[in-house]
């Protein structure tokens, strides 16, 4: 309690309702897999280390510009279809983790220039500077740079003492220095390039004046009377097919914090999905130091028209375990989170997928849905949603089915046809076809039904979206055969579109049989989970109990009041107890708070029955 001393009024605040509980987001998707670029840690050993986290997007557009298109070099993508399906289906957000397998050389090390695309400048002979693509694939050949200057007014002006001083710039920038003719103004046209020699990048002398930097011993060089100085600043655009990112007001020395490799560097750039970085190449042993100059000459060698990077390519083929990933090295930054490893990390996810699996071989995607349902079991919060091989028959998607048993994770089939969004259609000639597998869509689904009804409502009997037709017709007898197995259905309805029709688990518990219910606990866990943090350290008595138990119910009396839980009245549709009954001394004397909750989850109407026959008119109804 707190200590009074003096003797006075203390004024003091309280609370006396209970702490509420905070439902968490249940359809944020979360994806691991092959994307054409983007955001992958790698550690270079003569380069920097790239640690960037699994990115989030709130929509198809800036998936692509994260990310790239819908197809890798000459193969379509089905993560990047994926996650178009899932934003055209109602899906609002969306983290993904990009796997690449890198190309190694003999020792283990990156092989740099089979991974990354890169520029030379100057192309011919000993280069001062390089491009190089931030991402490592054969997307980074497709890269254009341009970079063009600005040169600003004369910035050496006299001070109130009169001597001259550079005004408007800070260390690191570069001036052009000129020697002012009689009579005439300090102007240089536009059109006139700067010339290397003239070049001077701005220094700090210890006493704060400004000054130039001298190239060659690092010395300081005082400003001279008789000259003008003119502020050059760059501009870099870097193109990407039908993307254009332009850089403006940018300074040429690394001292600057505005400077173009600070700007655009590898492991923190300004731009988090920039695509290039610059890299000075440091002078062979006992050749003189480069010059400001020499390297802004380099720099405008890609001038207006731009120049293109070249090599790169797309790595290995991927596995399982690439997939899989790995978790971060506590102890080594060099080591971070890859693959579902890095999904773990985000606290947010609930609906996970790894549409890649469908182009590993057999045995390989069996292993791969494995790690994927051991990663959602693992974590608990979260549900897989798998896909089944490719052309798969009735028989085929039953065997697969078989080989697993998880309430944490759903089936659905067939794969869906869609126009294909990569090629134009000839004139005349049928629309081009694309099959996809199914896991975009139906997430796509889970978040729309969440949004309009909320979680506790099955995902199923809701129209798929963008959806051409199925690679397989799944009639009524069919579906009787993969429904009790836990294969969902997608069907097409005369006159009611295509449609999710089924909202089975991969479990072969039948208290975890429906997608809903797993779902809803999956809610209601975690959520009481992450909003009774503060009772941790709490004094284990019956006033924490009771606050406890306070929240819960309040919790669950609303989440009852939106029709999640079966019951007329909160009595029959959950309790909670926290109290002597739950715990016993022992577990008091051991730190331990025990609650005890239940909840009547409400099921789906699977099996809607009429029963229908005749009575006469003077008969009795029973």
């Amino acid at each position: 309690m707190p200590e009074y001393l003096t003797p006075g009024v203390y004024v003091e605040e309280t609370s006396f309702r209970s702490r509420s509980i905070e439902g968490v987001p249940t359809s944020t998707f979360g994806m691991a897999g092959r994307t054409e670029y983007g955001p992958v840690p790698y550690a270079l050993s003569d380069g920097p280390a790239v640690s960037p986290a699994p990115a989030l997007v709130s929509g198809f557009t800036e998936y692509e510009r994260a990310f790239g298109g819908l197809r890798i070099g000459d193969e379509d993508c089905p993560l990047a279809l994926a996650a178009r399906a899932f934003f055209a289906n109602g899906g609002r957000r969306l983290y993904v983790s990009r796997v690449f397998r890198f190309t190694r050389t003999a020792t283990g090390a990156i092989d740099v220039l089979r991974n990354f695309a890169s520029l030379a400048l100057p192309a011919q002979g000993t280069p001062l500077l390089r491009w190089w693509a931030r991402w490592p694939g054969s997307a980074g050949a497709r890269i254009g740079v341009a970079v063009t200057f600005r040169r600003g007014k004369n910035i050496l002006v006299p001070g109130p003492d009169g001597t001259l001083r550079l005004t408007g710039v800070q260390e690191g920038a570069a001036v052009e220095v000129a020697q002012l003719a009689a009579g005439q103004p300090p102007v240089i046209a536009d059109s006139v390039p700067p010339d290397p020699l003239k070049v001077r990048v701005v220094a700090r002398r210890a006493d704060g004046v400004l000054g130039y930097r001298d190239d060659r011993t690092g010395g300081f060089e005082a400003v001279t009377a008789g000259f003008a100085a003119f502020h050059l600043t760059l501009a870099v655009t870097v193109r990407l097919g039908d993307r254009v990112d332009v850089y403006n007001e940018l300074e040429l020395d690394d001292r600057h914090p505005r400077s173009v490799g600070n700007v655009l560097q590898a492991a923190d750039p300004a731009d988090e999905f920039s695509l290039v970085r610059l890299e000075t190449v440091p002078p062979a042993a006992g050749a003189p130091a480069v010059t400001s100059g020499a390297r802004l000459a380099a720099l405008l060698l890609a001038g207006q028209g731009g120049l293109h990077l070249t090599g790169g390519g797309d790595g290995d083929r991927l596995g399982p375990e690439d997939l899989a990933g790995r978790e971060a090295d506590p102890d080594s930054l060099a080591n971070p989170a890859l693959g579902l490893g890095a999904l773990a990390e985000i606290d947010d996810i609930a609906v996970v997928a790894a549409p890649d699996t469908v182009t590993l071989r057999p045995a390989d995607q069996k292993t791969a849905v494995d790690h994927l349902i051991g990663h959602c079991e693992r974590l608990r919060y979260r549900i897989a949603v798998v896909d089944p091989p490719r052309d798969s028959s009735i028989s085929e998607v039953r065997r697969f089915r078989a080989q697993f048993d998880s309430k944490y994770a759903a089936l659905y089939y067939p794969w869906v046809r869609i126009t294909d969004p990569t090629r134009r259609p000839d004139p005349g000639a049928p629309a081009p076809l694309l099959d996809v597998p199914p896991s975009g869509y139906v997430a796509g689904v889970y978040a729309r039904s969440d949004a309009e009804r909320g979680v506790h409502k099955a995902p199923a009997n809701e129209v798929l979206l963008g959806v051409d037709d199925f690679t397989v017709n799944v009639t009524y007898d069919r579906q009787s055969v993969l429904n009790p197995e836990g294969i969902n259905a997608l069907r097409f309805f005369e006159g009611r579109a295509r449609r999710v029709w089924g909202a089975r688990t991969m479990s072969s518990d039948p208290e975890w049989k429906y997608v809903n219910v797993r779902r809803l606990f999956i809610y209601l866990e975690h959520s009481i989970e992450k909003s009774t943090q503060w009772a941790v350290f709490e004094p284990n008595n019956e006033r924490l109990w009771a606050s406890v138990r306070q929240s819960v119910e309040d919790f669950l009396f609303a989440t009852w009041r939106t029709g999640a839980l079966l019951g007329t009245k909160p009595e029959e549709a959950f309790f909670v107890r926290c109290d002597r009954t739950t715990m016993t001394q022992n577990d008091l004397d051991n730190g331990r708070l025990i609650c005890l909750v239940g909840v009547a989850p409400t099921y789906p109407a699977e099996f809607v029955v009429f029963r229908i026959g005749q009575f006469t008119a003077d008969a009795r109804r029973s």
